[in-house]
This record gives structure tokens, C-alpha cells and sequence, in this order.
């Protein structure tokens, strides 16, 4: 495992203290539920995925010793190296990163699923490597050129494609605008998408809007800071 990618660990509470650190994830994913039910929700019907970018590999055995049964990263080769060293680590990883083509036979190799489909290029590509591959589509609503995703209008293609594959397509997934009123209607938005294409799933709220996305239908939030604390300064999906 590489030291720039794995170890350096941006919290309070030191990674080599193996039981401070477990016990302060599972303070925060009590803290994370507890947000879940003040939305009206039934928390056992939302996923916590753990969001362990640049977290060192401490902190993917703590969530799992708290009863976190995925764990997310956003960057190939740090979780080619993280899943490889923490073989015996039960949990389900999620590639949540936009793919590059030629990066997607490596991330089929690490992730148990892929959660940043936007193309109808990856689609293909991904079918080829790994017929069956299970996968999320992303969509965006926001139109700025650094976010990955599919618009609201590509989606169903998309989709389509996939499923003409035989991909294993889960649901959609989706950031939301950092404006809470924005933020409500594209998660609004994107459960309107996933009804109507008869998907299960949806990948929506992270630390900041988590609340939000339950009350809009979230079966899944996607959590880093809330669990870790601060991270390293990066495209943050969490």
C-alpha cells in the first residue's frame, strides 16, 4: 500500500489506535442513523456506504466493526491497493468516482460494484470486461462541466443499454446542488427517474444533506466526513 494514498489519515483520533477509532465510528454512525430517523425514515431502510477516500485502511476495518457493510472510494488505485491489503475485511466495495475507459478493466478488478456509470461508451465497456457487472448510473443537474453524469434526458438511455447488456443495473445516483432548495429537487427529481425505469435504488445524500435525501426517497447515503472527520482537500463527494 502506497503512503500517499492509504496511510495518511485526517482525523482526530489516530489510526493506529484500533479501539478509539472503532469506537468513535460507531459514535458517528449512531450520530448518522439517528439523522435518518429524524427524517421520518425507517433507518434500516437506508444503506450507509463509508466513504474512505484517503483514509488509511484502519478506518475501512472500523466501519466494518461498527456494522458497515459497504465502504466507497473515488479513486482506482487507492482502492485496488486497500481492497488488496484488506482482503480479509468483509464489506462490499463501491467505486464512486466518474471512470475513465481505460481505467474501468482495473476498477472491475477492486469494485463490487460501480456507481459512477454515465455513458453509453462505459456501459459497453464494461459489459465486455465483466458480463453481469452490477452498476449504479449517475445523473447530474447541474450542468457544470467538472461534475460527471448523465443529464436528466440520458438517463434512460443509458439505462437501456445497460440492461440490453444484461448489466445488473441498481439504481441512479446523484450529488446534490450545494442550494438545499436545489438540493431537494434534484433528489425530488432523480426518484421520479428511478420510479419510472423501475429501479430500486437510489445513491443520494451525503454528510451535509443527508436529511434531505431520505425525506426524498434515498435508500443509500454516501458518508465520509461524518463517520472520519476531515479529510484531505479533494474533489469531495461526501
Amino acid at each position: 500500500m502506497t503512503t500517499s494514498s492509504t496511510s495518511v489519515a485526517m482525523t482526530t483520533c489516530p489510526a493506529s489506535f484500533a479501539d478509539p477509532l472503532a469506537a468513535l465510528v460507531a459514535a458517528n454512525l449512531a450520530t448518522i442513523r439517528s439523522r435518518i430517523a429524524s427524517s421520518g425514515r425507517d433507518v434500516e431502510s437506508v444503506r450507509v456506504v463509508a466513504v474512505t477516500k484517503t483514509f488509511a485502511l484502519e478506518y475501512v476495518a472500523a466501519a466494518a466493526s461498527a456494522g458497515i457493510k459497504c465502504v466507497g472510494e473515488n479513486y482506482v488505485d487507492e482502492m485496488y491497493e486497500k481492497r488488496a491489503a484488506g482482503s480479509a475485511i468483509d464489506v462490499t466495495w463501491h467505486f464512486l468516482g466518474a471512470l475513465q475507459t481505460n481505467k474501468i478493466a482495473r476498477a472491475l478488478e477492486c469494485a463490487d460494484v460501480l456507481c459512477g456509470v454515465a455513458r453509453v461508451k462505459e456501459v459497453e465497456r464494461i459489459a465486455r470486461v465483466r458480463p453481469g457487472a452490477a452498476i449504479y448510473v449517475q445523473v447530474d443537474f447541474t450542468g457544470a462541466a467538472q461534475r460527471n453524469g448523465a443529464t436528466p434526458a440520458q438517463v434512460a438511455t443509458v439505462v437501456e443499454r445497460a440492461r440490453s447488456l444484461e448489466l445488473d443495473v441498481r439504481g441512479l445516483m446523484t450529488v446534490g446542488p450545494l442550494d438545499p432548495f436545489a438540493a431537494r429537487t434534484a433528489f425530488a427529481a432523480t426518484s421520479v427517474l428511478a420510479d419510472g425505469l423501475e429501479l430500486v435504488e437510489r445513491s443520494m445524500g451525503m454528510s451535509d444533506d443527508l436529511e434531505i435525501a431520505c425525506e426524498m426517497g434515498s435508500t443509500e447515503v454516501r458518508i465520509g466526513r461524518g463517520l472520519f472527520g476531515p479529510r484531505s482537500q479533494r474533489n469531495d463527494l461526501t
